[in-house]
């Protein structure tokens, strides 16, 4: 994969600002190649508004659709192979071995969330039937979980892969019908672009609205 250091707005690389930045080998201290754009405000807000957009639409999807969504991310993170796990020694200086058990420990966290949400019960339904002879009358009241709209994620710096772009939080959003807004961190950007374009393949693949994700930069 060739990385273009541009934000992902919905569908669309973007690179419109003038301030741009380089990730650094923490081993070597030396520069590595790909120059990456921070995004504007503008971008910003493009990406916000998609997101909004698109949280009408996702929210409606079906369990099994967002679960098959999760598992094309999955599958599509382990089809990058080994330049992930490279890029990613080269940003952080963190060994092989530990960066390929962090990339199963992303990949089964999505699994996870896939069988959750197929399973349907984090829903978490609730009916409390009236009693309207009571006094005062008891009303009917009835609740489950539902989406609530765009959620924003600030990558970690110390887990580029589990508690980054792909980790935790934003699957966890994107299982429950969030589209997610994910400032990727700047220490790890080329491995940042290479997880949301796995994530952007999964999104055309499964045929998800435009915006349910976005990464921008800076």
């Amino acid at each position: 994969m060739e990385l273009t250091g541009k934000n992902i707005i919905g569908n669309k690389e973007s690179g419109n600002g003038s301030k741009s930045f380089k990730a650094t080998n923490p081993a070597t201290l030396q520069e590595l190649e790909v120059r990456f754009f921070e995004a504007t405000n503008d971008e910003v807000d493009e990406a916000v508004q998609l997101a909004k957009k698109a949280f009408l639409e996702y929210k409606s999807k079906t369990n099994e659709e967002r679960a098959v969504f999760l598992e094309a991310v999955a599958d599509n993170i382990m089809e990058l192979g080994d330049q992930l796990i490279l890029r990613c020694m080269q940003e952080t200086a963190l060994p092989e071995a530990r960066l390929t058990g962090e990339r199963g420990r992303t990949v089964n966290q999505l699994k996870l969330f896939a069988s959750v949400v197929r399973e349907g019960s984090w829903v978490d339904a609730r009916i409390d039937t009236a009693i309207p002879e009571r006094q005062p009358p008891k009303p009917d009241i009835r609740q489950m979980q539902v989406p609530l709209g765009p959620v924003g994620i600030f990558g970690a710096s110390n887990f580029p892969l589990a508690f980054s772009v792909a980790g935790g939080d934003t699957v966890s959003a994107l299982a429950a019908g969030c589209p997610v807004v994910v400032k990727g961190h700047p220490l790890h950007p080329g491995t940042s672009e290479m997880v949301a374009r796995a994530i952007l393949k999964a999104v055309q693949e499964t045929g998800m609205p435009e915006g349910v994700f976005s990464l921008v930069h800076g």
